[in-house]
């Protein structure tokens, strides 16, 4: 056989798609691995499929509505979550097969074999997707960006513009039946159309940024009122355009700082946010020299990924997932153009991300081991204290992690929890001590 023959290369395109499969999934490895849950949104979750809730398709006045994520997320945890292995390396495939997918799309814009495989695999050993795959709170970002993905895909091998205008809304609309972040879609089809030199793509993605935008104002449309005015938990979700500087700054820098595990606590040293400002002004400068149009896209394409939620009061990890799926794939395409020193400072940058990225799979499934420890426990000093119990740190006991694990669950293991646990400082009176490994002591 011609080894350049369409069947050869298709057959190579596809044995490469499987290598960066496997070795999304290799990298991995410590989320699938993890043999617990990393706060209280899947213990809540997983009580209410339990006690049957049904799916919230008609709670159109709710601020976040969300059918679709809220309808997976209880039908996998009836499934899974006894299993959290299983449960995780179902959220793992699901984020590996985006890699694959970002990977066919940026041999699709003609990136080269290798760098195209390196972006791919170097998304997710960021801190953004390592804490969106690591997680099942993020189920919401998994579904609107392999819609968005989806979208490329098939704009860029769509055979008329009415099929791609036709798929691209029908997915925007799960997409924003997923999540609100959905509202990137449309800039970013719109990014994807002067960045394609291809004629008959470009107007593909025309028309479809064009459906997409249809899709997405129709449903601004429908729910504005809501989305500005409806209850909401927590200062995060308040919106104010004060906020954008802030929030796009902390996007920036966030990936090169390994120590940390959440980007809302990335502004509190500045030591290490100098740093990082620095390496990240570096790479910018490496970018530009490489291909000014490039820089423009790693600019645009981030604020165009991040547009939703940078007006909201604080920055979480996996609002950066479609941030860091763009962002990671024109690094990787100015590889090869980079000058030597260029390629230096890329390089810095990239094995920083990526160990901060190994750092959050790490610390995930260390509150992991400790929950499937903690709440076993707790439930079982439950059965013995109708009237509920107090618990006091450990000094080692890391506070933040038992805060979420005991906040409002409704029940665990068939025991009710809500609110008949008080979490008291070290010199009250308390029933248990926790334990920094999530272990009980009974103290009366």
């Amino acid at each position: 056989m011609n080894p350049l023959s369409p069947s050869h290369q298709t057959l190579s395109n596809k044995g490469i798609a499987a290598c960066v499969l496997l070795a999304a999934l290799l990298l991995q490895l410590p989320l699938i691995l993890n043999p617990g849950y990393f706060s209280h949104d899947e213990l809540q979750w997983a009580a209410l499929a339990n006690a049957s809730t049904p799916s919230p398709w008609l709670e159109t006045s709710a601020f976040q509505y969300r059918p679709l994520t809220f309808s997976l997320w209880m039908a996998l945890s009836r499934a899974l979550f006894d299993t959290p292995i299983l449960f995780h390396a179902v959220l793992v495939l699901w984020g590996a097969l985006n890699a694959v997918a970002l990977h066919w799309i940026g041999r699709s814009f003609g990136m080269s074999r290798w760098p195209a495989v390196f972006g791919a695999l170097g998304f997710v050993l960021t801190p953004y997707a390592a804490y969106t795959h690591g997680w099942v709170g993020c189920m919401a970002d998994l579904i609107w960006l392999s819609c968005a993905l989806g979208i490329a895909l098939l704009v860029q091998r769509a055979r008329a513009q009415w099929m791609a205008a036709i798929s691209s809304a029908t997915l925007t609309t799960l997409a924003l039946l997923g999540k609100e972040a959905a509202f990137a879609i449309p800039p970013l089809l719109a990014l994807a159309w002067w960045l394609d030199d291809d004629a008959a793509r470009k107007s593909r993605w025309w028309t479809s940024m064009l459906a997409t935008g249809a899709v997405c104002a129709v449903y601004l449309g429908l729910r504005l009122d809501v989305l500005l005015h409806a209850p909401r938990e927590g200062s995060q979700y308040t919106l104010s355009v004060l906020n954008l500087p802030q929030r796009w700054f902390e996007y920036q820098i966030f990936a090169p700082i390994p120590p940390l595990l959440e980007i809302s606590t990335t502004l509190r040293r500045s030591g290490p946010v100098l740093l990082a400002g620095l390496l990240w002004s570096g790479m910018l400068i490496a970018l530009w020299r490489a291909s000014p149009k490039l820089c423009t896209l790693f600019l645009l394409g981030g604020i165009a990924a991040l547009l939703p939620v940078l007006p909201l009061g604080s920055s979480w990890n996996h609002y950066g997932y479609g941030f860091a799926a763009i962002t990671a794939m024109i690094i990787a395409g100015a590889w090869p153009q980079a000058s030597r020193p260029g390629r230096g400072v890329i390089l810095v940058f990239a094995a920083l991300t990526a160990l901060h990225g190994g750092t959050v799979m790490w610390r995930i499934q260390h509150v992991g081991r400790i929950q499937a420890v903690f709440s076993p426990a707790l439930a079982h000093a439950l059965r013995t204290h109708p009237t509920g119990i107090t618990l006091q740190l450990a000094p080692d006991a890391k506070d933040w992690i038992f805060v979420r694990l005991t906040h409002s669950i409704p029940s665990y293991q068939g025991v009710a929890i809500g609110n008949r646990v008080r979490i008291v400082n070290a010199n009250a009176p308390a029933d248990y001590r926790i334990h920094a490994d999530g272990t009980l002591q009974e103290l009366r």
